[in-house]
Formats: structure tokens, sequence, C-alpha cells
């Protein structure tokens, strides 16, 4: 079904960008509606960034402002970078949404409110004093759009043998019915999911695809809508195209580097907002070779993928800030014996526990400095979704050919939303050379270095003749006797910073987005590139001399960035 099969009498404008926002209780589904929208649209064709939000909580009291849970997208026919600000429309599912993002919506921005939810119960537990909806003039700076969505869809489900409260959980697909009509989108990608996600289930199946149809169906015949709306189609790179989320696009990164060095993937881990999902990513992935362990607690997860590291796999852990803490002295560890480690430190609202699911990049000191002693440690961030991939891997390579251990910078915001991601030809990516040791085992010594890299051998237990000790003590250069000597432990803590600095000769160096001189230079990191490159573009066009460099390497700079 298309809106080409139905004959609307409704005039279509064309727009060239477009915010939604869904919102509504934790318990009404608004991810999958969200997600469901943006894969329609990112099939659709149009550019995208999406925001997903949801309480920390694992069910918050239903009704209650702090248990709301959002989706936002912005889509357009032009390249975007940020899931947008002032929304151009609102869905709200009940009160507490309606309370909480009212305040986010463009004045003359359409407002769908779902009215079915509107009981005295749910007004009290949002603090609503009185029903808004009784108010003439409260909604006068907005287009306002009451549809008894709960009701309606009940009602279309009558039919169907299923309880009350399922046919009401389905409201949330009547939502998304409505707004794929308003943008003249095609219901089909939806109800294939449902084949797919309730295989098996058939009744299922018919009444969310039901619950969708009545929405898509309701549209044509609310007087209150007189306009939909077209968004053309962005125009690509040519290549293949998929959407995608950050944690996913880790994951595939360094299944990627895995394959180029040729070395077993190992993922240690202990489950944490919001980087649990890379832990779930790599476990469903295991026809790769990938072995995946979740740990008892943060410790014991770096612990083993320290071990797995000495044992000669590209190992890799996954936190965000309270287990970064935690796994402060085994970091420690990992860079006195140098061996290769990638770190993800997907970042959150801190300190402590802090805001476990709202986004924020303040860990930046604790990924340079948060060790004790001299403890130099490589650090990289994603700038996007669909950079996590190459951060990732270049993460890796770093880490492997350079014997050391490297911190990728993340957040909730990078790692929980998407958009369109063009998928490299693995073929081209580079080869990750990792140091071998020579086949006689004559003079050995586990601190005999790559005269470039610095990077040590890398001998696996095993590996007859390259029998070495390993831990957390000072170490003799060369031998790797443990040594208390002062001018050997001056020696090794500038050997080891050394080893970071000399990354520099191996990266890029930085492109200025815009001039290569001006009046301004905006420099940043991690998720705020969208919003810098957005009013950096937004200034360009305004004739004002500004540019724009986003770093990915932070621990050591690019070498000509001080240019």
């Amino acid at each position: 079904m298309s809106t080409s099969d139905l004959d609307s009498k409704k005039t279509v404008e064309e727009l060239d960008v477009v915010t939604i926002r869904f919102a509504g209780d934790s318990g009404d589904g608004m991810q999958l509606t969200g997600g469901q929208f943006t894969d329609n649209t990112a099939l659709f064709g149009n550019d995208l960034s999406t925001f997903p939000d949801f309480p920390a909580e694992i069910r918050a009291p239903a009704g209650s402002l702090f248990g709301v849970s959002s989706f936002q997208l912005q889509f357009s026919k032009n390249e975007i970078y940020t899931p947008g600000d002032k929304l151009d429309v609102l869905v709200c599912m009940n009160p507490a949404a309606l309370q909480v993002h009212l305040k986010d919506l463009k004045e003359n921005g359409m407002l769908i409110i779902n009215s079915s939810s509107f009981s005295p119960k749910n007004l009290k537990l949002a603090k609503w004093d009185e029903n808004p909806l009784d108010k003439d003039d409260f909604f006068s700076d907005y287009r306002l759009i009451k549809v008894e969505m709960t009701d309606l869809t009940v009602k279309a489900l009558e039919d169907f043998e299923i309880s009350p409260k399922l046919k009401a959980r389905s409201t949330n697909m009547f939502a998304l019915g409505l707004l794929y009509w308003l943008y003249g989108r095609d219901v089909d990608s939806t109800i294939q999911f449902f084949n797919k996600k309730f295989k098996g289930k058939d009744t299922i199946i018919k009444a969310n695809s039901k619950a969708l149809k009545t929405g898509y169906y309701y549209g044509e015949t609310i007087e209150a809508i007189k306009t939909t709306y077209k968004i053309e189609k962005h125009e690509f790179e040519k290549g293949t195209y998929r959407n995608i989320m950050g944690n996913p696009a880790l994951g595939m990164g360094l299944i990627v580097a895995s394959k180029k060095s040729n070395k077993e993937l190992f993922f240690g881990g202990y489950p944490i907002t919001p980087a649990s999902d890379i832990l779930h990513y790599l476990s469903s992935q295991k026809h790769f070779g990938i072995k995946t362990f979740q740990a008892e607690d943060e410790i014991s997860a770096i612990c083993s993928t320290i071990g797995a590291s000495f044992c000669g796999d590209l190992a890799v852990t996954a936190s965000s800030g309270p287990g970064i803490a935690l796994k402060g002295e085994a970091l420690g560890l990992a860079i006195i014996t140098e061996l290769p480690l990638v770190i993800l430190n997907i970042q959150r609202g801190g300190p402590s526990t802090g805001l476990p699911t709202k986004t924020e990049q303040a860990d930046l000191f604790q990924a340079m400095f948060g060790r004790n002693g001299e403890c130099p440690m490589v650090v990289i961030a994603a700038q996007s979704p669909s950079d996590c991939f190459n951060t990732a891997f270049e993460a890796s390579k770093i880490a492997l050919e350079h014997m050391i251990p490297v911190m990728v910078l993340s957040d909730g915001y990078i790692a929980n939303g998407s958009e369109p991601w063009k998928i490299p030809n693995v073929d081209e990516l580079p080869t990750i050379k990792v140091g071998e040791c020579p086949d006689s085992a004559d003079d050995f010594n586990p601190y005999i270095r790559d005269t470039k890299k610095l990077a040590r051998m890398w001998a696996i237990p095993g590996m007859k003749g390259f029998e070495h000790r390993v831990g957390g003590l000072e170490k003799e250069d060369l031998t790797g006797h443990v040594n208390y000597d002062p001018d050997n432990h001056h020696h090794m803590v500038e050997l080891r910073q050394k080893k970071v600095d000399i990354i520099q000769d191996f990266i890029p160096d930085v492109i200025p987005f815009g001039d290569d001189s001006g009046k301004l230079l905006v420099i940043g990191w991690g998720g705020t590139y969208g919003s810098i490159r957005s009013a950096v573009i937004k200034a360009r066009e305004n004739n004002l001399s500004v540019s724009h460099v986003h770093l990915r390497h932070i621990n050591p700079f690019p070498k000509n960035l001080k240019k």
C-alpha cells in the first residue's frame, strides 16, 4: 500500500528538512516506533540522524514524568549532521510526554496527542492541575491534532482474540501509521518487520499490521490535517548504504580488524549502560570466530582481555565512566606490559552513577590521566555513529602495530543514534601488520623493539624459547626483569611516553573544513561534530571566515595541528 493507492483530496507540500519526536511512557514502544520510522526513512532515501532518549530505570512508574521515553529524528533531502533542535512535529502518547516535551516544539509546529490517555490519574501523575485539552487557548501557538488513538486502535482490533491490554499496546503502531501517511511513506517495510520479528505469532502480526493501517487510513479522514508533506530523496555518493547505530558500528570495525590482522577477536566485558550493546552485538557474531566473555565485574573483564592479549588475540573491553574508573589499575598493567588492547569508553553523564542513559562527553581527562603514576594512553574519538566503524578499525590497527593500549571515546548519543552509512569495500582497507618474532629464539628478550615504532616483540605462550615473564612491577629495558633502579624507571617512563608520541608519524594530518587560514577556526572532538559542523556551515553561508577541525586523534595530536 502506498499513498498513490489512495484517492486523497489533501494538498501536498514539499519540505527540505523535518524534525520529529515520538514521546510517551517507557512502555509505549517509542523506541520501536522511532526505529521503524527511521528504517523506513533510510529505505526511502533521505539523509537522517536520530537521537533516542529513555529512562535509566528498567521500568519507571507508568505515567510518571521521569518515565517518559522519546525518539527524535531529523531527515532531509540535504546532508544533515544532527538529530535537530526545535521540533516540527511532536507526537505525545500521554500527559507526561506533553509536560516534558512541549517546550521543544516550534511555534506553529504540529502537536499530535493521544487524547485517550488523558485520564484524571495520568494527568495527576504528570502534574497537570487540569486537563490542558480542555483549555481553549492553551495550544494556540501550535497546530493541535487530538486523536483518540488507543480507543480507535482497540476498536479496530475488536475481532482479534487478544487481551484488551495487548490491543492497547498496538497504539504506537496507529501513531506510526498516521505519520507514514502524513509524509507519504509506504507501510510495507514495517509489515515485513512484523513478519520477521513475530514469526509464528500470526495473531500479533495481523493485529499490529491492522493498527498500522488503521492509523494510516485515519489520516485520510481527519479534517484537522489538510496538508501532507513530501521530502525528496537525498543525493548520496554512489555506493551501498545501510542505516547504522554507533555501538554495532564499533563491533563491525573490530571484526574487520581481526580479519585484516589475522588475529582472533576476544571481547571481555561487564554490562553497563550505554556500552552493553557492544557485548550483545559481538556475541551474536560468533560465526566469525569471536570469543565473548561476560565477566562478574569490571576488573575481571579487563583482566580477561589482558590475558587474551598476552595469548595473541585482538583483545577488547568496553565500559562507561564508572567502569573505566574501576579498570584503572589494570589499564596501567596493560601499559607497563606493553600489550595491545582496545578499550571502548562509551561516555555518559557523571560523576559516580550519574546519568546512565543521558549523553555527555566529560571523560577526556579520565582517559588521558585517570591512572596512577606516569601512565600515558593513546586516545582517539569517534565523531558520529557511522564514524565508529573506522574509529574501531584504526584503534585496533594502532594497538596491534604499536603494541600499545588504545582508548576509544564514544558517548551515549553516538552509541544509540543512527545515520546512513556507506558500506566500505573491505578489500580496500589496509592490512594490519602485526610484529612477529624471529624463527630463532637466540638472543631473545621480550622488550627488544622495532626501531621505527618502538613496538616490542609479541611472543605468544607456547613458542619454544620465547618464554618470558610479565607483570605490574617496573621492567628493566630489553630483559623485562623486575628493576627498581631510579635511572631505569626514568628511562622506562620516557620510553612509554615516546611510544605514544611516535604514533604521530603514522596518523594523517588534519584537514580543515573550510579554509586553510582565516579569522576563526573551531576545533572540536567526539559527538559535538554535528552541532559544530552545522554552525560552521551556516556561518560560511553568511560570508563569515569560519572553518572547522574535528579531531579523531587526541593523544597524540596530529603533527600539523599547531600549524
